[in-house]
C-alpha cells in the first residue's frame, strides 16, 4: 500500500498526522533485530489488516459506487469485498480491463497472479457456452466456497456454492492426526470434538444448496471415527448403524442456516 495514500485516507478520521507516521515508521522486532518496513504496513500487527480495510475502502468501495459505476461501464457491475479479498463482476469484458486499469494502477495497487483470473460467469456466460457445447463456465474460488454455475428445477440460471475441496482436504487431514494421537480417549469425548467440527463448518458453509456437500462432509468425517471405534473394540465391532446413532446424539443437524442475501437483506432493511 502507498503510504502517502494511506495517510490522506486516515485524515478523514484522524486529525494528528503525526500518531499515524510514528505507527508507520515503528518497523517491526524479530529476533531481538530491529528491521525498517518501509513500505506499506508493519506485518504481523493488530492493525494492519484495519489500516488495509481503510485503504482499500476508499480506493475501491467509495470509488467503485460513488464514480465509476454510474458513469463509466456499458452494462451491470458489481463489487463484493471482504477484507483484501476482492471479486468485481461485469456484464461486459471491456470494462473489467478498464476498471483494473484506471482504479488500481493510480494507487500502486498489484494483483496476486496466482489468485487473480478474469472469466466468464454468470447466465450469460452459462448460455453461450452451452450454444457452443463448451460444456460449463469456470468456476472461481471466494471466502472458502467454490463458486459455480448451476440450474434450478425449473432450468433457471442459479449461483452454485460449495467449500473448496483442498480445504476439506486439510480439514479432514488434521483429523486424521487428532485419532492418531488421541484414538485411545473416551470415545463420547471424540465424538463431542468432532461434533465441534461439523459446528463451526456449519456456521459458514450452510447456505442454500449446499446441504449435499455438507452431508457428504459429515459421512467423511465419520470414517476416520468408525476405523478407531474398531480398533477399541475388536470383539464387539463397531458398524454404521451404531455409529449413526452415536452422531445423532453428538453432531449437529443438517439445515441450511443462512438463507439467499435478498431474503436476509429485506429482512434487515425493509423497503
Amino acid at each position: 500500500m502507498d503510504r502517502d495514500w494511506l495517510v490522506r485516507f486516515l485524515e478523514h478520521r484522524i486529525g494528528d498526522r503525526r500518531v499515524i507516521r510514528k505507527w508507520l515508521d515503528a518497523g517491526v522486532m524479530d529476533d531481538r533485530a530491529w528491521t525498517d518496513t518501509g513500505v506499506g504496513t508493519p506485518q504481523g500487527n493488530i492493525l494492519s489488516p484495519c489500516l488495509a480495510n481503510v485503504f482499500l475502502h476508499y480506493a475501491l468501495d467509495l470509488w467503485f459506487h460513488r464514480k465509476w459505476r454510474p458513469k463509466v461501464p456499458q452494462g451491470e457491475a458489481i463489487i463484493v469485498r471482504y477484507a483484501d479479498d476482492v471479486v468485481v463482476g461485469f456484464q461486459h469484458k471491456r470494462d473489467a480491463e478498464q476498471y483494473v486499469r484506471e482504479r488500481l494502477d493510480r494507487f500502486g495497487l498489484s494483483l496476486h497472479p496466482d489468485k487473480t483470473r478474469l472469466v466468464a460467469f454468470g447466465r450469460f456466460a452459462s448460455e453461450n457456452r452451452r450454444r457452443r457445447g463448451a460444456g460449463r463456465p469456470e468456476t472461481f474460488d471466494f471466502l472458502g466456497f467454490t463458486h459455480f454455475c448451476t440450474r434450478t428445477r425449473r432450468g433457471r440460471f442459479r449461483l452454485g456454492r460449495k467449500p473448496i475441496a483442498k480445504r476439506v482436504d486439510r480439514t479432514l487431514a488434521r483429523i486424521d492426526e487428532v485419532f492418531r494421537e488421541r484414538w485411545h480417549h473416551d470415545i463420547w469425548e471424540v465424538g463431542e470434538r468432532l461434533g465441534r467440527v461439523c459446528q463451526g463448518w456449519s456456521n459458514h458453509f450452510a447456505v442454500p444448496g449446499s446441504g449435499r456437500w455438507l452431508r457428504a462432509f459429515r459421512h467423511r468425517l465419520q470414517r476416520p471415527w468408525l476405523r478407531a471405534l474398531r480398533l477399541r473394540s475388536q470383539r464387539d465391532r463397531f458398524d454404521w448403524r451404531r455409529l449413526e446413532r452415536m452422531t445423532e446424539i453428538l453432531w449437529p443437524r443438517v439445515s441450511i442456516r443462512h438463507p439467499w442475501p435478498d431474503q436476509r437483506f429485506a429482512v434487515k432493511h425493509p423497503r
